[in-house]
């Protein structure tokens, strides 16, 4: 194109020679590529694989940790887990009711009861219940010894977020739902109970997967309530055997049986949430 006078004009001027937002993404994804790679790079040059190796990837001494980090500390693992879970969905489903509640008190207890056990660190509760309770009720033991102590523990840390992931389900579930229960004649706790919970339980089942997760890695605070050999959980065992043989390697096989189990409950936990996604389109 030209001008009058003949001199050739450039169409559109400097905005034309301006980046397109696509062109910029993928400039900006490209760098950010380079500099991922190259810190993959500088850390595999510069690390120290040998020394690396000798301390955490011994064959014979993770040889020296079988059958017993399966038969043991992680059995021991699971049934801490699968108790605490347990005490916290029964705990959690009370207390979540009692903040659905229209009566104020049982909203206010359960208030107070969530934002204390949500805000307290795990390891305190361990410790209260493994010291607080013998001296608060001296003469009695807890159903269970150490694995009535730590259902107990789990359960009180558990409940507290579990109850407010039911709470949010129940309240999802649509009110229809309940307003023809109640026109066949159900009561509001037995429609509560045979229409609602069920159905909010379908929604709430990968947020309670990653609850068994987050309380699968919690059990290794059963070390602070004191165990014996034969009660020891995939931490402990793994530590105890780090500081016998002065090598990591059990730190590492520990850390792959913890992987064992969590990768599949977190690749199930995506799949109920990818379902109930479909579900809802």
């Amino acid at each position: 194109m030209t001008g009058a006078t003949g001199t050739p004009v450039v169409s559109g001027g400097p905005r034309a020679r301006r980046l397109t937002r696509r062109r910029r993404r993928q400039l900006s994804r490209a760098v950010q590529y380079a500099v991922f790679v190259a810190a993959v790079i500088a850390f595999a040059v510069t690390a120290d694989w040998g020394r690396l190796q000798n301390q955490f990837a011994q064959p014979d001494i993770a040889r020296q940790m079988f059958p017993d980090v399966i038969t043991l500390a992680l059995k021991n693992t699971v049934l801490y887990t699968v108790s605490g879970f347990a005490v916290g969905l029964v705990l959690g489903m009370v207390i979540a009711l009692m903040r659905l509640s229209s009566v104020g008190p049982y909203r206010w207890l359960a208030g107070v009861y969530i934002e204390i056990f949500r805000g307290l660190p795990a390891l305190l509760i361990f410790i209260f219940v493994g010291v607080a309770v013998p001296l608060a009720f001296p003469g009695t033991e807890i159903i269970g010894g150490t694995y009535g102590k730590v259902a107990l523990a789990l359960g009180l840390v558990s409940a507290a977020y579990m109850a407010e992931t039911i709470r949010a389900g129940i309240q999802a579930v649509p009110k229809g739902q309940t307003e023809a229960a109640r026109s066949l004649g159900f009561t509001p706790a037995r429609a509560m109970v045979s229409i609602v919970v069920p159905q909010a339980f379908r929604i709430i089942l990968p947020p309670l997967t990653n609850e068994l997760v987050q309380l699968f890695k919690d059990s290794s605070l059963v070390l602070f309530l004191g165990v014996t050999l034969e009660e020891r959980e995939l931490s402990k065992f793994g530590r105890d055997l780090a500081s016998t043989t002065a090598n990591s390697t059990p730190i590492l096989v520990a850390g792959l049986c913890y992987l064992l189990v969590t990768i599949p409950l977190g690749f199930v936990a995506r799949r109920m949430e990818a379902k109930a996604q479909e579900a809802v389109k």
